[in-house]
């Protein structure tokens, strides 16, 4: 008998996630906690090859990979994540860094955002934000870090729609990155859900957003800085 919820209706199967890391100790390490946690870990891989070859084989909801990988042990984790994203586009790519780094961050969401995450690795150590973050890709969202949001909000001028963001708009927009819902960022910035609720409509406002799902406005609004960068 296949496990059920206490409705009686059948459990969700567990998210599919491969691992990728050249650190066999981080790389066990995640592994484990998203085990401990209830994610089906199909495969794991040390080196961008491994990745690609075990993406293209199993296929998971998520692959979960650092930047910096061998062969070259440079950016290849990355590329790697770019050419799944190409391939797969069904599979939703979660990468770690140690830094930010607008370069990667561009390539990364050069072909959209959605089933994109870009983490530093610090994050991992949340083990609610991580698992959060895993299933929104998952799902077809997008997870910005913060710090992601910060840099590129660092670099706005006044001229652009973001300028008139006031800082706890900010505040709230960095949030909303990392994929938390209104009733997380009232609990982090220690705000009502009411007033978290009247900065996400003014941030939609100043960015000029339409009418449309507040799922989809939220993505278009962490983005809407990224799309200018290269302008």
């Amino acid at each position: 008998m296949s496990p059920s919820d206490p409705d009686g209706a059948p459990a969700p199967a567990p998210l599919r996630v491969l691992v990728a890391d050249d650190s066999a100790i981080l790389r066990e390490g995640a592994a484990r906690l998203l085990a401990d946690a209830g994610f089906d870990v199909v495969a794991q891989a040390a080196d961008a090859d491994e990745l690609l070859r075990k993406v293209r084989a199993h296929k998971p909801d998520v692959a979960v990979t650092d930047i910096r990988m061998p062969p070259r042990g440079e950016d290849d984790g990355l590329r790697a994540a770019v050419r799944i994203r190409a391939e797969l586009p069904h599979v939703g790519v979660l990468v770690l860094s140690q830094y930010v780094e607008e370069a990667y961050v561009e390539a990364l969401l050069a072909n959209g955002a959605a089933g994109v995450g870009y983490l530093l690795k610090d994050r991992v150590a949340d083990v609610a934000r991580f698992t959060d973050a895993l299933h929104r890709v998952a799902e077809g969202g997008s997870v910005l870090d913060p710090e992601v949001v910060a840099l590129m909000m660092g670099r706005r001028t006044a001229q652009d729609p973001l300028g008139a963001l006031t800082p706890r708009e900010r505040e709230v927009l960095g949030l909303m990155a990392e994929g938390r819902t209104n009733r997380a960022i009232a609990g982090a910035l220690h705000l009502s859900e009411r007033a978290v609720e009247r900065h996400v409509t003014a941030i939609f406002g100043k960015l000029d957003l339409e009418t449309t799902g507040d799922d989809h406005r939220r993505v278009l609004a962490v983005l809407r800085y990224l799309e200018a960068v290269g302008e």
